[in-house]
């Protein structure tokens, strides 16, 4: 019981962020882990357009889910 409250709590939806965001720094050519590392003005910018592209895609995804749910009458 002690090991599940030392975990951190995440979103339910925060492996998927990770995820996206993984996706889109490999298709701009890039190692994922090395550009996390770097703190040049380029490595931001991929990683705000990575961090872009998974809320975007985050949001549709939760849309999605509203619908099915609206449409099943869960909501």
């Amino acid at each position: 019981m002690a090991d599940a409250l030392d975990s951190p709590i995440e979103e339910p939806l925060a492996e998927l962020e990770r995820l996206l965001i993984d996706e889109y720094i490999r298709s701009a050519g890039h190692d994922p882990l090395t550009l996390r590392g770097r703190t040049d003005l380029a490595a931001r910018a991929i990683l705000t357009g990575a961090s872009t592209y998974a809320a975007s895609r985050l949001t549709e995804v939760e849309a999605r889910l509203h619908y099915l749910r609206s449409l099943r009458g869960q909501e």
